[in-house]
């Protein structure tokens, strides 16, 4: 335990209430800061380092997350919304392939958030229980609106199950967690390859037969 924890105030900011514009920002740095700083010497470092790297005090790292538990599952959701936003993003900008594949690849972005906070999230910690549901509720409605669009678009298949595919891409990304990005990168490349081949198969025989 990090020795400044029993000196500092714990009372966490009310659920619910609107932070201010100075508070927010100093939680971006916060969790930009404790990202960094996992990385770098792992989940168990000081959380006084993390309130260095932010650029603000111990007091106000405590004030906002009382808990090193509710830090770093403020990081993963954080991440997790930063998935889904980035999918309308794509989805609109796009063609449906191509977005589909980018967000896909978003995925590995997403598992490479994990780098260094594998410890924690697999220590049977309580505060983390709750993840894995509310990763994959926000996820599967995001992927499945890019999946409709593909299908439309005549890119892969209309019977595709979008929990499915993405419980498949999680786990093909899942190296990214472990620092190998490229590995992980191709990896899911080649799972989108493989529906975007069996919708033009298809397409191809339905041609044939016709």
């Amino acid at each position: 335990m990090d020795p400044t924890e029993d000196s500092v105030s714990r009372a966490p900011v009310e659920p619910g209430r609107p932070l201010r514009a100075d508070a927010r920002r100093n939680v971006d740095a916060l969790l930009r800061a404790a990202l960094t700083v996992f990385e770098r010497f792992g989940v168990d470092a000081p959380m006084r380092t993390i309130a260095s790297e932010a650029g603000v005090g111990v007091g106000t790292l405590y004030r906002h997350f009382p808990q090193r538990s509710e830090l770093i599952r403020e990081i993963i959701r954080r991440e997790v919304d930063a998935c889904v936003e980035a999918a309308a993003v794509l989805g609109a900008s796009l063609p449906p392939g191509e977005a589909l594949a980018a967000w896909v690849q978003r995925l590995v972005d997403l598992a490479g958030t994990k780098r260094g906070l594998g410890p924690a999230l697999h220590s049977g910690d309580a505060a983390y229980q709750s993840l894995p549901d509310y990763v994959v509720g926000q996820l599967t409605p995001a992927l499945r609106a890019l999946l409709d669009a593909a299908a439309v678009a005549g890119d892969i298949c209309s019977d595709i199950d979008a929990r499915e595919v993405l419980l498949a891409s999680m786990r093909l990304a899942a190296p990214a967690s472990q620092g190998d990005v490229a590995e992980a990168r191709r990896m899911v490349a080649l799972l989108i390859d493989g529906l975007r081949f069996r919708a033009h198969a298809a397409a191809h025989a339905a041609t044939t037969d016709g």
